[in-house]
């Protein structure tokens, strides 16, 4: 699956800018960044839902917008809330989305029963939708969403109304599902879920600002990392985010990380004679980055270029 000089603008409004895209089969590929940033918008342009202002899209085989209604035959789509029938049970749901995939009915019982079963609703059969926990819904819309199995599946932020359970049990289905041979698309603003997936599209302000493996985008941090132990957290930030050459700041409980420019040839050191200067005690220590500290660097770096482009 791949995508080149995707872009969408809605009048005066870019909202996805000249994406280009490489998406691996059998994989799970993730869009992560803040809300506004384009991933809504680039996965219902993947799936033909969204008719792309401009750029070339080819999806399992088939060229997107021109056949865009061949590909819509071939995968399921989660939206990021409930959108089954609430005053129907979960087996009525089920079968009605059959007839909507035009199931064969010589093999609908056994496709429903297996459905129930793999997603744990066997003993909810005959519950209405409307009745269940938020976790309990977002598994009836995955069993919905697989039942024609599809060979690409659509999700978009399906896990932002569910317990911490739910969201691990959930992503242990997907990984199942990649394993036979299922393509899976997912939007989300967690940092967890994003470090779960194969590769990874870091989106900011609609534009691609960094795609790969969690663990190349790690290595490959364009910032120090440098991590501060410290009684006085505050003053610390206060100090650092004033300083030339941090990037960012960012405090977890009585620890904070800092990020800096990546021609920094000692970045501890830098922070060290920062707070020395300022008379702050902290013990200061050069650190691996975690996802969090890549996805700060990539859409702050963004912003940059984006900033200096507008003042020229």
């Amino acid at each position: 699956m791949d995508a080149k000089g995707l872009t969408k603008r809605f009048g005066a409004l870019t909202a996805v800018d000249d994406v280009n895209l490489q998406i691996p089969e059998a994989a799970i590929y993730g869009f992560l960044g803040p809300n506004g940033s384009g991933k809504s918008t680039i996965i219902r342009m993947l799936c033909g839902l969204l008719t792309p202002t401009s750029g070339e899209v080819e999806v399992l085989g088939f060229r997107v917008p021109g056949q865009a209604e061949e590909v819509k035959l071939h995968i399921g789509y989660m939206t990021q809330t409930f959108s089954l029938y609430e005053d129907l049970t979960v087996e009525e749901n089920l079968r009605f989305l059959a007839a909507i995939y035009n199931l064969p009915r010589r093999d609908l019982k056994q496709r429903i029963d297996s459905a129930l079963e793999r997603y744990w609703l066997s003993d909810r059969r005959k519950q209405f939708a409307g009745t269940m926990s938020g976790g309990q819904k977002q598994r009836l819309a995955l069993a919905g969403a697989t039942l024609h199995r599809p060979r690409l599946l659509i999700l978009d932020e399906p896990t932002s109304a569910v317990d911490p359970q739910s969201r691990r049990d959930f992503w242990d289905i997907l990984f199942d599902l990649v394993d036979q041979g299922t393509t899976v698309l997912v939007s989300t603003h967690y940092m967890d879920e994003a470090e779960r997936c194969h590769n990874l599209a870091i989106l900011d302000q609609g534009r691609l600002v960094a795609q790969g493996r969690p663990r190349d985008l790690i290595r490959d941090i364009a910032a120090g990392v440098v991590e501060i132990e410290t009684d006085t957290p505050q003053r610390v930030r206060e100090c650092l985010e004033g300083t030339d050459g941090v990037q960012s700041v960012a405090q977890l409980g009585t620890r904070l990380h800092a990020l800096t420019d990546i021609r920094i040839v000692d970045p501890a050191g830098l922070i060290r004679d920062a707070l020395a200067n300022a008379e702050i005690a902290g013990d200061v220590e050069n650190v691996v980055a975690n996802l969090e500290d890549v996805f700060v660097a990539s859409t702050r770096l963004n912003g940059h270029k984006r900033g200096k482009a507008d003042a020229e």
